[in-house]
Protein backbone atom coordinates (compact mmCIF):
# COMPACT_ATOMS: atom_id res chain seq x y z
CA UNK A 1 0.00 0.00 0.00
CA UNK A 2 1.54 3.06 -1.17
CA UNK A 3 1.87 6.11 1.48
CA UNK A 4 -1.34 8.73 1.46
CA UNK A 5 0.00 11.88 0.50
CA UNK A 6 -1.39 14.40 3.21
CA UNK A 7 -2.64 18.19 2.87
CA UNK A 8 0.64 20.31 4.10
CA UNK A 9 -0.19 23.39 6.35
CA UNK A 10 2.51 25.89 7.90
CA UNK A 11 1.36 27.20 10.54
CA UNK A 12 3.62 30.80 10.44
CA UNK A 13 2.45 31.85 13.90
CA UNK A 14 4.39 29.24 15.26
CA UNK A 15 7.60 29.14 12.51
CA UNK A 16 10.29 31.30 11.85
CA UNK A 17 9.92 34.24 9.43
CA UNK A 18 11.97 32.37 6.70
CA UNK A 19 10.98 28.69 7.32
CA UNK A 20 8.91 26.68 5.19
CA UNK A 21 6.97 23.82 6.10
CA UNK A 22 9.02 20.61 6.38
CA UNK A 23 8.30 18.22 3.18
CA UNK A 24 6.17 15.12 4.23
CA UNK A 25 8.69 12.63 3.36
CA UNK A 26 10.97 14.38 6.27
CA UNK A 27 8.01 13.29 8.78
CA UNK A 28 7.84 9.78 7.77
CA UNK A 29 11.73 9.41 8.16
CA UNK A 30 11.17 10.21 11.51
CA UNK A 31 8.04 8.06 12.20
CA UNK A 32 10.10 4.79 10.34
CA UNK A 33 13.55 5.56 11.91
CA UNK A 34 12.21 6.31 15.04
CA UNK A 35 12.15 3.21 17.64
CA UNK A 36 10.57 4.85 20.74
CA UNK A 37 6.71 6.97 21.04
CA UNK A 38 4.97 7.90 23.65
CA UNK A 39 1.30 7.18 23.32
CA UNK A 40 -1.19 9.01 25.08
CA UNK A 41 -5.32 7.51 25.68
CA UNK A 42 -7.67 8.41 28.39
CA UNK A 43 -8.75 6.47 31.18
CA UNK A 44 -12.94 6.14 31.05
CA UNK A 45 -12.92 8.68 34.08
CA UNK A 46 -10.90 10.86 32.04
CA UNK A 47 -7.82 11.42 33.32
CA UNK A 48 -4.49 10.92 30.62
CA UNK A 49 -2.39 7.93 30.75
CA UNK A 50 0.72 8.20 28.76
CA UNK A 51 3.68 5.38 28.62
CA UNK A 52 6.45 5.06 26.36
CA UNK A 53 6.62 1.88 23.67
CA UNK A 54 8.00 1.03 20.89
CA UNK A 55 6.21 1.67 17.36
CA UNK A 56 6.13 0.23 13.99
CA UNK A 57 5.45 2.60 10.99
CA UNK A 58 4.40 0.25 7.88
CA UNK A 59 2.37 1.60 4.40
CA UNK A 60 1.38 4.75 5.94
CA UNK A 61 0.12 3.30 9.66
CA UNK A 62 2.02 3.52 12.79
CA UNK A 63 1.75 0.07 14.62
CA UNK A 64 2.52 -0.86 18.36
CA UNK A 65 1.64 -3.87 20.76
CA UNK A 66 0.47 -4.08 23.88
CA UNK A 67 -1.21 -6.79 26.53
CA UNK A 68 -4.91 -7.25 26.85
CA UNK A 69 -4.88 -6.40 30.54
CA UNK A 70 -2.69 -3.16 30.36
CA UNK A 71 -3.87 0.21 30.77
CA UNK A 72 -3.49 1.56 27.62
CA UNK A 73 -5.41 -1.51 25.85
CA UNK A 74 -8.25 -1.01 28.66
CA UNK A 75 -8.50 2.80 27.72
CA UNK A 76 -8.39 2.05 23.78
CA UNK A 77 -11.23 -0.07 24.14
CA UNK A 78 -13.58 2.13 25.60
CA UNK A 79 -12.03 5.03 24.16
CA UNK A 80 -9.69 4.60 20.38
CA UNK A 81 -8.67 7.78 19.65
CA UNK A 82 -4.90 8.43 20.96
CA UNK A 83 -2.32 10.22 19.96
CA UNK A 84 1.80 8.92 19.73
CA UNK A 85 4.81 11.10 19.50
CA UNK A 86 8.51 10.75 19.21
CA UNK A 87 11.56 12.95 17.61
CA UNK A 88 14.41 14.21 19.91
CA UNK A 89 14.77 16.01 23.54
CA UNK A 90 17.13 18.31 22.00
CA UNK A 91 16.07 22.46 21.67
CA UNK A 92 17.82 23.05 18.90
CA UNK A 93 18.20 20.11 16.42
CA UNK A 94 15.76 17.53 15.15
CA UNK A 95 12.45 17.26 14.26
CA UNK A 96 9.26 16.09 16.80
CA UNK A 97 6.43 14.84 15.36
CA UNK A 98 2.47 14.08 16.67
CA UNK A 99 0.74 11.26 15.09
CA UNK A 100 -3.10 11.64 15.95
CA UNK A 101 -5.74 9.02 14.70
CA UNK A 102 -7.43 5.92 15.94
CA UNK A 103 -6.55 2.49 16.79
CA UNK A 104 -7.76 -0.19 15.87
CA UNK A 105 -6.55 -3.84 16.25
CA UNK A 106 -4.47 -5.75 13.54
CA UNK A 107 -5.45 -9.78 13.31
CA UNK A 108 -4.52 -10.47 9.96
CA UNK A 109 -2.29 -13.37 9.99
CA UNK A 110 -0.02 -11.80 6.67
CA UNK A 111 0.07 -8.16 8.13
CA UNK A 112 0.83 -9.63 11.56
CA UNK A 113 3.87 -11.69 10.22
CA UNK A 114 5.25 -8.76 8.39
CA UNK A 115 5.40 -6.31 11.19
CA UNK A 116 6.98 -9.02 13.17
CA UNK A 117 9.50 -9.58 10.84
CA UNK A 118 10.08 -5.83 11.52
CA UNK A 119 9.99 -5.97 14.99
CA UNK A 120 12.83 -8.14 14.68
CA UNK A 121 14.94 -6.88 12.35
CA UNK A 122 14.87 -3.40 14.12
CA UNK A 123 14.39 -3.98 17.60
CA UNK A 124 15.31 -7.55 17.89
CA UNK A 125 12.13 -8.37 19.65
CA UNK A 126 10.92 -11.99 18.63
CA UNK A 127 7.15 -12.87 18.13
CA UNK A 128 5.51 -15.40 16.72
CA UNK A 129 1.77 -15.02 15.08
CA UNK A 130 -1.11 -16.69 16.57
CA UNK A 131 -4.79 -16.45 17.09
CA UNK A 132 -4.54 -12.49 15.29
CA UNK A 133 -1.97 -11.40 17.82
CA UNK A 134 1.96 -11.64 18.72
CA UNK A 135 3.14 -14.00 21.55
CA UNK A 136 6.77 -13.40 22.57
CA UNK A 137 9.11 -16.55 23.88
CA UNK A 138 7.72 -16.90 27.52
CA UNK A 139 3.78 -17.16 25.72
CA UNK A 140 2.50 -13.98 27.00
CA UNK A 141 0.07 -12.36 24.09
CA UNK A 142 0.67 -9.18 22.76
CA UNK A 143 -2.35 -7.00 20.82
CA UNK A 144 -1.22 -5.11 17.81
CA UNK A 145 -2.64 -2.01 16.94
CA UNK A 146 -2.62 0.40 14.13
CA UNK A 147 -3.11 3.90 13.96
CA UNK A 148 -3.18 5.76 10.68
CA UNK A 149 -2.99 9.38 11.06
CA UNK A 150 -5.60 11.75 10.84
CA UNK A 151 -3.52 15.06 11.54
CA UNK A 152 0.02 14.71 12.14
CA UNK A 153 2.20 17.96 13.48
CA UNK A 154 5.84 18.29 12.84
CA UNK A 155 7.45 20.08 15.24
CA UNK A 156 11.21 21.64 13.26
CA UNK A 157 14.23 22.87 14.84
CA UNK A 158 16.65 25.57 13.12
CA UNK A 159 14.84 26.44 11.74
CA UNK A 160 11.84 26.65 14.03
CA UNK A 161 8.99 25.23 11.85
CA UNK A 162 5.15 24.06 13.49
CA UNK A 163 3.82 22.09 10.32
CA UNK A 164 0.36 20.26 10.21
CA UNK A 165 -0.54 17.25 7.98
CA UNK A 166 -4.58 16.32 7.12
CA UNK A 167 -5.54 13.19 6.13
CA UNK A 168 -8.74 11.95 4.38
CA UNK A 169 -10.82 10.33 6.13
CA UNK A 170 -10.18 6.93 5.74
CA UNK A 171 -11.56 3.28 6.53
CA UNK A 172 -14.39 4.84 8.04
CA UNK A 173 -11.94 7.16 10.39
CA UNK A 174 -12.95 10.93 10.86
CA UNK A 175 -10.82 14.03 11.94
CA UNK A 176 -12.56 15.33 14.97
CA UNK A 177 -9.98 18.49 15.01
Amino acid sequence: MPEIEPTVELHEGFSEPTAGARPWADVVEVLTNSEMFWLSTVRRDGRPHVTPLPAIWLNGVLHFCAGAHEQKTKNLEFNPRCILTTGTNQLRSGLDAVVEGTALRVTGAAQLRELASIWKSKLDWSFQVADGSFRDGDGRVGLVFGVAPTKVLAFGKVPYTQTRYRFTAAAGLDDQQ
